[in-house]
This record gives C-alpha cells, structure tokens and sequence, in this order.
C-alpha cells in the first residue's frame, strides 16, 4: 500500500512538473528556428560578402573616413605645421563664411556652372538627336564626339593653353585676320573664366551624348511612328512625345553636371591658377589654397564640409523631384 502511495504521488509530481516545461520548450523553438534561418541566410551570402570587401573596406577607409576626419579637423586650428591643434568650435565655418575670397569663389563657381552645364547638356541633346540611328556614319561620329572624354583634364589643358596663348596659339592665328585687336583669353579678368570653360564643354559634351542616346532608345516607336502619320512633324514629336521620356534623364544629366563643375580642378591649375586676379577662382581650387599654400588646414575643411552640404542638399532635391515624377501620375 505504501509503494502504491509513492507511486502515485512521483505520478504527481512529474505531471505538476511537465506543464512548467511545456513552455521553456515552446518558446525556445521559435528562437531556434529564427537563428537558423539566419545562420543559413547568411552562409548563403558569405560569397557576396567576401566580393564585397575589399570595396566596402575602401570605402570605409578613403570615403567615410575621410569624411569623418575632415569634420574633426574643421573643429581645430592649427596655426603653424608644428603647432598644436586648438579647439575653435564652429569658428573656421565663420571665418570661411566671411571671407571674400570665398564668396568670389563661389560666385565664380556658380557662373561656371550654370555656363557650362547648359551649353554640354544642349549639345549632348543635339548630337544624340541627330545620331540616334544606328548605322556605320552615325557609329564613327559618336566615337569622335566621346573622345575627349577619354583625354585626361591636365592634357586637355595643356593643349587648350597652347591654343589660347596670346600672338602666337591657334585661337590668335585664326582670328587675327578677323579682328583687329586680340583679346587675352587667360589674363583678361573679364573674359578668362569663360575662357576655362570652353574646356569643360568640349570634354562634357560627348559624355553627357550617351545618356541621352540611351534615354531614346526608351522612346516607344510606335507612337513616333503614330505620330508622324499623323502629321506631327518633328519638333510637336519632340516637344510632346520625346521631351517626356527624357525627363529622368534630364534631371540626373543636370546632377552630373553640376557634381563635375564642382570637383574638376585641373584646368583652373594648369591655365590659371586662379588668376587673374582671382577671376577663375573655384571653390575645389580655394579649398586646396588654404590647405596647401597657407596651410589651414582648419578652414579648408570647414570650406569643404559646406561644399559637401551643398552638394548633398542639390543632390538629394534632384533625385526627390524625379522621384516624384516618376511616381506621379
């Protein structure tokens, strides 16, 4: 009888005690499942990972790093190379805020901008409309318009220094019978910056010509055609048929643009730098003044952190507003 009792109540005991691990078991089988998943996920993915690295290592080191460094330094001065760093707080932001030769730059940089970036994006369109069609002409044209592209800046501005040379560069040997006194195109203050910039619009255009050859062949043909037999001629088929589809390319056209008037450097080095008087003083060409030649470090990073706030304010209502146009109705 008393073996029976015990029994029993182990019998007890063992029930009261399993529904207490009923739910430890139940609610760590999700957990499990979950961290396999994962786990399984990522094995998965490890090779694209591994590819990934090196890229993302770079990007780490020379891109978001750098970043980061510049900001720091933005903070601190330093007076002289062997001088220690003071903290100065938002004070080289003021200081760059307040100097003319910053606001000159930046006022130089925007007519650089604005004159460059609507004469290459114009011709980009021009040369596309006109070469859109594939054959062997159209073929080797497009060739010839990309090839400057391929030139590097210093080059180019080698070549177009000997072109603007005063007396004695191309540019004077042709139209010296033309006009009886000669300007100089790089020491005259007034017309030097648009003098540069014929550099850029030769090397730009070509490039800005193969967004817009992509961006028509989006173009539906059978409305082109639709259209023609209608009676539509050739600019109500670009204005209403043509004109539409290449908006997105428009806009990120006119962000490439923009980001290029902004960091090409080189010709403003080579030709002028920045002279005369700083008549094609850019805001990359500044920045690289004060951390190299007066050696602020301190000032050329606070130039550079509203340089790069810019940018990514431009950048980010471009890409807004084509966002919205392509989700529109």
């Amino acid at each position: 009888m008393a073996a029976t009792m015990r029994s029993i109540s182990r019998r007890d005991e063992m029930s009261l005690a399993e529904p207490a691990a009923l739910p430890v078991a139940t609610s760590a089988a999700p957990r499990l499942h979950v961290l396999k998943r994962f786990l399984g996920r990522f094995k998965s993915s490890l090779p694209a990972y591994l590819l990934l690295l090196p890229s993302l290592v770079f990007l780490a080191l020379f891109t978001y790093g750098a970043m980061g460094r510049v900001f720091i330094d933005a903070l601190y001065q330093r007076a002289t190379p062997k001088a220690p760093v003071r903290f100065v707080g938002l004070d080289n932001i003021n200081a760059v805020l307040a100097d003319p030769a910053f606001i000159g730059a930046v006022v130089n940089n925007l007519i650089y901008a604005v004159g460059t970036a609507i004469p290459s994006i114009g011709l980009a369109l021009l040369f596309a409309l006109a070469l859109s069609r594939t054959h062997a002409v159209n073929s080797a044209l497009r060739a010839a318009l990309f090839l400057p592209v391929l030139i590097p800046m210093v080059a180019a501005s080698a070549l177009f220094l000997f072109i603007f040379l005063p007396n004695v560069g191309l540019l004077d040997h042709y139209i010296g019978r033309l006009l009886p006194v000669l300007p100089n195109w790089l020491g005259d203050p007034d017309i030097a910056l648009y003098a540069i910039m014929v550099i850029t619009i030769w090397k730009n255009a070509g490039y800005y010509m193969l967004f817009f050859l992509a961006g028509l062949q989006a173009a539906p043909e059978d409305v082109m055609e639709a259209a023609h037999l209608d009676g539509a001629g050739p600019y109500r088929r670009f204005r209403h048929i043509i004109l539409p589809e290449l908006k997105p390319t428009f806009l990120f056209v006119i962000v490439i643009a923009t980001l290029n008037a902004v960091t090409q450097v080189d010709h403003v080095f080579v030709m002028t730098k920045g002279g005369p008087s700083n008549s094609t003083n850019l805001v990359l060409f500044y920045i690289y003044q004060q951390a190299v030649e007066h050696y602020d470090i301190g000032k050329a990073s606070a130039a550079t952190l509203l340089t790069l706030a810019a940018l990514m304010g431009l950048t980010a209502l471009s890409f807004r507003t084509m966002a919205n146009r392509e989700g529109g109705p």
